[in-house]
């Protein structure tokens, strides 16, 4: 349950910020040259894509769904990935969303597997 809670949450805050990135580009500030650097449009496509996914994973784990767990766990890998990326754009809440991301794998990880009944 921990883990689709914190999965449903930052599964909205990615959408919102997505929504932010597309909406308008002036959002984040402009870095210079960068290795991972796309448009922020582009950015904003990838935030809302991944956090709707996130989104219907999360409600997967909260309904114990068997597929859940594995995507949970594959896609907290590509959300934290994602964050790495975007940390030169906002770095105070790319650090926080790693973090929520490694809790995410840690929970999906540990938790005991229940058996069907």
């Amino acid at each position: 349950m921990f883990a689709g809670v914190l999965m449903l949450v930052s599964g909205v805050l990615g959408i919102l910020n997505g929504i932010a990135g597309i909406a308008k580009d002036d959002v984040y500030g402009r870095i210079g040259d960068y290795t991972y650097s796309f448009n922020l449009t582009a950015w904003g496509w990838i935030h809302l894509i991944i956090g709707i996914l996130v989104v219907l994973v999360g409600c997967g784990l909260l309904k114990n769904a068997e597929w859940a767990r594995g995507a949970g766990i594959g896609l907290a890998a590509l959300y934290i990935v994602e964050y790495f990326m975007f940390l030169p754009y906002a770095p105070v809440w790319s650090l926080i969303s790693i973090g929520i991301g490694v809790f995410v794998i840690w929970s999906l990880a540990t938790a005991p597997v229940r058996s069907a009944r």
